[in-house]
């Protein structure tokens, strides 16, 4: 992914709310797998750190994008964005891909 389809992503997340929050205990499965739903029909979510994570943001945002195989466009303060096309429903991805 290049910079503008990272800018494009981040535009379009200004708007959206935080689905997902991550509390004391940072990643665990269950995070995963509420991301991977969110993310399934959105294909762009953001995802918030509550003040209780004791891991740097940095760390999560690499952790979230290892086990999940969304890609983070970015990080603005405690909230991290994520972005995976969806092949079967996609919706930014088709915008995104034309992007060059």
């Amino acid at each position: 992914m290049n910079s503008r389809q990272r800018e494009f992503l981040r535009k379009r997340a200004h708007e959206l709310s935080a689905l997902v929050r991550v509390g004391k205990d940072g990643y665990t499965d269950n995070l995963g797998q509420s991301i991977l739903d969110a993310i399934e029909s959105r294909e762009l979510i953001k995802v918030k750190m509550l003040q209780t994570v004791e891991v740097s943001k940095r760390e999560l945002a690499e952790t979230i994008e290892e086990k999940t195989k969304c890609e983070v466009v970015g990080i603005i303060g405690r909230t991290i964005i994520l972005y995976k096309p969806n092949k079967d429903n996609p919706k930014i991805s088709e915008e995104v891909s034309k992007i060059k």
